[in-house]
């Protein structure tokens, strides 16, 4: 793709997210979504491959029901209320229906299939777009709306999903699978405080955001896309290879990691909010999650390629080096020393 077309669908991309988060009008949000929508798809299907155009034409059908379906609930707010404010909603059907259009473009749990069906034909750096990125707009409105819509309704969905991704990744071998369950699994994390400490959730997504981007950017680095290419990628960069152990057992919310905090602050959140179950409910999906983590970090520290003769070839690739990956690495690792000052900014 031509580098100037190439920037523009990524500062419309990016104008979209920004117009969404500073709105507070409903139509001025769902037009910030749909110049999201309309500068993501040319990047899906750039690679010229029939499971990028697959993946493109899921992606374009399902955010248009979303879209169809949050203007028809802002319709119904402002035809109720006669205006388009963002926090007023009076209207159970309607504030139902934002719901679901939210929940598709996140790709909650029971409307998450599209992502793990799309997330396989598109290339390292458009899923990090997909993971990371196209999240923040839908996940601002959904904080901005929280406090008018059903709390039984969004735990139910965010417990539905940390059950999903934990028990979808068990048997996934394409990193890029496994990276999309443990979105869905992560995204369920913050659904279910949001209704009772929205900062809460927005911490837990930023650190979301950089666990994920050290974890792709260090995939892009080495050239990783399966668990078989995982075990030979120690012979292209052995230091960076050492820190893809530790950044996924981050990401599998051990301590002393900076994936471990989020989880910690929620289940204290949900034992205050008298929420034990549902507090053992996140433990055994995180469980879940961290056993598919533990796999692959089995793989990538105490196993071998089954031909290293040939893969030694590799010490004669010339590696892109990418400056921001190691201040990535650093914040998704070493957060939790800082944790008094974070919860005192809390």
């Amino acid at each position: 793709m031509n580098p100037y077309i190439m920037s523009m669908f990524l500062f419309s991309l990016s104008i979209g997210t920004v117009i969404t988060m500073s709105s507070n009008h409903w139509f001025l949000a769902w037009m910030g979504l749909e110049l999201n929508t309309l500068a993501i798809i040319p990047l899906l299907s750039k690679t010229h491959h029939p499971r990028a155009t697959e993946a493109a034409t899921k992606y374009f059908l399902t955010q248009s029901v979303a879209s169809a379906l949050l203007l028809f609930a802002t319709m119904l707010i402002a035809s109720y209320t006669g205006e388009w404010t963002i926090i007023n909603m009076q209207t159970p059907t309607s504030t139902l229906m934002l719901t679901i259009a939210l929940m598709i473009k996140l790709a909650i749990a029971p409307f998450h299939l599209w992502l793990t069906d799309m997330i396989q034909g598109l290339n390292l750096t458009t899923c990090l777009i997909m993971l990371t990125w196209q999240k923040l707009a839908p996940m601002t409105l959904l904080i901005q709306t929280g406090p008018e819509m059903n709390p039984t309704l969004i735990t139910s969905l965010g417990a539905l999903s940390m059950l999903v991704g934990g028990w979808g990744g068990l048997n996934q071998s394409h990193l890029r699978k496994i990276m999309a369950f443990s979105s869905i699994a992560h995204l369920g994390w913050m659904i279910i405080v949001m209704p009772y400490l929205p900062s809460l959730t927005m911490l837990n997504l930023l650190v979301y955001m950089l666990m994920t981007t050290s974890i792709f950017l260090m995939m892009m680095t080495l050239l990783m896309t399966n668990m078989n290419k995982t075990t030979s990628s120690w012979m292209k960069n052995l230091p960076l290879f050492s820190m893809t152990t530790i950044i996924l057992l981050s990401c599998g919310g051990l301590p002393p990691m900076s994936g471990f905090l989020p989880k910690w602050m929620i289940l204290e959140e949900l034992v205050k909010q008298n929420m034990i179950s549902l507090a053992v409910l996140a433990i055994i999906s995180t469980l879940l999650s961290l056993f598919f983590y533990l796999r692959l970090s089995y793989i990538t520290s105490l196993t071998t390629s089954p031909s290293p003769l040939n893969s030694k070839l590799m010490w004669r690739l010339k590696l892109n080096q990418n400056l921001t990956t190691a201040p990535i690495i650093i914040m998704s690792t070493m957060l939790l020393p800082i944790s008094p000052s974070i919860m005192s900014l809390m």
